[in-house]
């Protein structure tokens, strides 16, 4: 199945919190069990690859809800539920969200002066992602990727509204920037003429030039 938002995450991560003072990598394995993740779920990683998914949502979970006086913090790295949070365990909720939190008055205050901190349109990540179902990590890599696919898209379109001539040349440059021809001055060598079906360059792997590559780039087909 798939691993639930921060938000869904909230009810679980205080459950477990009400039951004794715990830590993120132990919350998230009890909560994987009972959601029945299989291993390959309970290790996806955040598209940068820098934190599990499932953990980075805990996390969020459990500040924001700190924010709310929810969830205490005795000690660096372990969290517990506080008073107001058994006392909301109490009450049987079915769901908590940020919904639930901001009618909390500790939470509105921290939730509203997030806001007024912004000087543009732009919204702190705070409170973005309190206004959304994803975390600001999740929120920043999702912007990273369609950048990344746009900017691919442009340098393609770029290269194909040049010469060959270019191209053969950017191809060249491309390989001794990957590491071909290693460190060395004039590792590369561009030849021939452009469209000319012959060789376009020759990377020299090492300094005599007895290891060598032949690069011949074709053109660049839409």
């Amino acid at each position: 199945m798939a691993i639930p938002d921060y938000q869904s995450l909230m009810l679980p991560v205080l459950q477990l919190s009400a039951e004794g003072e715990t830590k993120v990598p132990i919350a998230a394995e009890k909560i994987a069990d009972g959601l029945g993740l299989a291993q390959e779920e309970r290790d996806e990683m955040l598209p940068s690859g820098k934190q599990r998914l499932l953990h980075n949502r805990i996390h969020w979970a459990k500040f924001y809800m700190s924010k709310a006086g929810l969830i205490d913090t005795p000690k660096r790295g372990f969290f517990v539920a506080s008073e107001a949070g058994h006392k909301l365990l109490a009450s049987s909720p079915t769901r908590i969200d940020n919904e639930t939190l901001k009618r909390i008055p500790e939470f509105l205050e921290f939730y509203q002066s997030s806001g007024s901190a912004a000087s543009t349109n732009e919204k702190p990540a705070a409170k973005a992602a309190a206004d959304a179902d994803v975390t600001p990590e999740e929120q920043v890599d999702a912007a990273q990727a369609v950048l990344n696919k746009i900017l691919r898209a442009e340098i393609l379109e770029r290269i194909r509204e040049n010469t060959p001539t270019f191209f053969e040349r950017v191809i060249v440059d491309l390989l001794v920037g990957m590491g071909y021809g290693g460190s060395h001055e004039k590792a590369a060598l561009r030849l021939g003429r452009s469209g000319d079906s012959g060789i376009d360059g020759v990377i020299d792997e090492d300094r005599l030039g007895l290891d060598r590559i032949y690069v011949q780039a074709g053109p660049v087909s839409r």
